[in-house]
């Protein structure tokens, strides 16, 4: 048998407490579930930037590689791994700091061989193909992307987080044979995360035409 309510026996500023006591609760718990899903979104936010790098180089979507990418930090980072000269990134020293230094410089850029494409490893098939752990054979990709012979589709193996942090986070893909490739991304704000740097496994590019991805760990 059920209890009566005695509700209406209760003075009308009790009704409206309990009423209010009722929906501070439930509006606590979206207070709390709106926070948990903005600390699970800024956490995983690198991800989603990688997985949205690998989507909009398959789709050949350049505008799309624009808002994820920081292509001059990523040409920066590339250049001395090609040329195989990490201290290529720094600095020099000015002529009046070092002038034989400095004309040995010239010297040397002026007899020096062509320097790497560094652009071939930007094109939306490239980036497809890094993001799919092929490594230094990445830059051999042409087109808009890749063709269907080599399973573009799948999509490519999990990248696997490295570091974490509140402003930096990198993630590596390692294909068959051990090779890693990293991917450095660096947060620009609350949510949006942009990749800065691609750390290349070692070895050099294979020659043009040759299949299969570098197989050299770096």
């Amino acid at each position: 048998m059920n209890t009566p309510s005695d509700d209406h026996h209760q003075p009308v500023w009790a009704r409206t407490k309990k009423r209010q006591g009722g929906l501070g609760g439930l509006f606590a718990n979206l207070i709390m579930v709106a926070v948990l899903g903005a600390v699970i979104a800024f956490f995983a936010a690198p991800a989603v930037a990688f997985f949205g790098i690998r989507s909009a180089a398959e789709a050949g979507d350049v505008a799309g590689l624009a808002r994820l990418i920081d292509f001059p930090a990523v040409r920066q980072s590339l250049r001395p791994q090609l040329d195989g000269n990490p201290a290529a990134s720094a600095p020099a020293p000015s002529f009046l700091e070092d002038p034989i230094g400095a004309v040995r410089r010239q010297f040397e850029q002026a007899t020096a061989p062509a320097a790497p494409d560094v652009d071939a490893y930007l094109s939306p098939a490239a980036l497809a193909a890094l993001t799919r752990g092929e490594g230094r054979a990445a830059s051999r990709r042409t087109g808009a992307q890749p063709s269907s012979a080599d399973n573009a589709n799948t999509g490519g193996p999990m990248p696997r987080p490295v570091y974490w942090g509140m402003n930096r986070a990198r993630m590596s893909v390692v294909d068959d044979g051990g090779a890693t490739t990293l991917f450095t991304f660096e947060r620009q704000g609350p949510f949006e995360w942009k990749l800065v740097h691609v750390g290349l496994p070692g070895g050099t590019a294979p020659a043009a035409g040759t299949a299969g991805t570098d197989r050299t760990a770096g």
